[in-house]
This record gives C-alpha cells, sequence and structure tokens, in this order.
C-alpha cells in the first residue's frame, strides 16, 4: 500500500468517528509516522501522547501546551495485515482506539467494549 493510500486510510478513519466526538477533542493532532518510537514495541500500531480530556482542569493548557498528538503507524500496520482491505479496517480501529486516549478510555476500558 502505497504512503498516499494508507493516509486515505486514516482520513478515512477520521471521517467515520461521528462528528459529534470529533468536535469535542481538544488541542490535537493526528500524524502518520512511518515506525513508532524505539522506546514502544515495534508492533505498536498507534500511540496517543498528550494529556486526556479528562486529566485537564481550568488551568491547562494557557495557550501555550503543544497539541496532543495521535500517531498511526504504517509500517508495522501494513506487516499485521495480509490485504488492503484488512489494512483500511485496521487503521479505523486504531484510530478509533486512540481517540478514546484522548477522551480518557484507557486499554482495560477499550478491551471490555471490544476495541482491542
Amino acid at each position: 500500500m502505497s504512503e498516499q493510500d494508507f493516509e486515505a486510510a486514516v482520513a478515512a478513519g477520521l471521517d467515520s468517528v461521528p462528528p459529534e466526538l470529533t468536535a469535542l477533542m481538544r488541542n490535537v493532532v493526528v500524524l502518520v509516522e512511518d515506525e513508532p518510537p524505539a522506546d514502544e514495541p515495534s508492533d505498536t500500531l498507534g500511540l496517543y501522547v498528550g494529556i486526556p480530556l479528562t486529566e485537564r482542569d481550568l488551568g491547562w493548557g494557557g495557550g501555550l501546551t503543544l497539541p496532543d498528538r495521535i500517531m498511526i503507524f504504517r509500517g508495522p500496520t501494513l506487516r499485521a495485515c495480509t490485504s488492503e482491505e484488512q489494512v483500511v479496517e485496521e487503521v479505523a480501529v486504531t484510530v478509533v482506539h486512540e481517540i478514546a486516549h484522548h477522551f480518557g478510555i484507557d486499554d482495560d476500558r477499550l478491551h471490555d467494549l471490544g476495541w482491542d
């Protein structure tokens, strides 16, 4: 899958999130990266780096806070999938999973909800 097609899959994953939820996202950017950082497992498909909305208080940010980051990793996703359709599906699940972290939902709760 080309870089452009992968980025289109990420965009489609974002488009699949209800607008009511994306409208609530604050100070977050979604990025496509080739590989996860060296301190993460090599099979990491996505990563949320930031302060979840549930942990922010009235003093948070002050206009000087860098955006939270949701990173979707192309290499591990392509290695984990056997078809383009599977990539598109996995990317959509990964996007939702990482957005859930932005809203303060942890991995245990995501597992309970069937979003592993």
